[in-house]
């Protein structure tokens, strides 16, 4: 008898612990894809409120060299090797680089097609070329196109306290 009920309460156990965890993955998924679909805030909390089309910066800027302000655009690329800087795509197939405060936080890899909402700083820079290069490399970009990168470069750069993917 002994040699019956064992195996017969060992198959019992194994059948209810399987049965656990697909219940567990079924409610697990509605969870993840709620989640994905809710804005995520980087950064310093900021609000949607008074944010303009990336567009509009150069218009914005006129004579100046900064100027605080909150924009909004999709994401065109972002860093694959850390999420250290993404650009955001202007109508007319320009490009503005983003990087983050203090380097105190990071976008996620996968965020190119999303909206992303920055407030921040708004400025003129010349960009060295190792930092193009860098950029460039970070972006996947061959060893060729790095090497043709052989001059600063002046341009609109904008370094945000905070961001809102949606």
């Amino acid at each position: 008898m002994k040699k019956i009920i064992l195996p017969l309460l060992a198959l019992t156990f194994l059948v209810s612990c399987a049965n656990n965890e697909t219940k567990e993955s079924k409610t697990e998924a509605p969870k993840v894809e709620t989640a994905a679909k809710a804005p995520q805030f980087f950064g310093e909390k900021i609000t949607e409120d008074g944010a303009v089309t990336s567009d509009s910066l150069q218009a914005m800027m006129g004579d100046k060299t900064e100027l605080n302000c909150k924009l909004s655009g999709k994401i065109d690329a972002v860093c694959q090797k850390k999420g250290c800087w993404m650009e955001l795509k202007n109508n007319d197939g320009s490009s503005l680089r983003v990087t983050f405060k203090d380097y105190g936080f990071f976008m996620p890899k996968d965020g190119a097609g999303l909206t992303a909402i920055v407030d921040g700083i708004a400025k003129v820079e010349v960009t060295s070329i190792a930092d193009l290069q860098e950029y460039a490399k970070d972006d996947g970009q061959s060893k060729e196109d790095i090497a043709k990168i052989t001059e600063p470069k002046k341009e609109l750069v904008f370094e945000a306290k905070g961001v809102i993917l949606k």
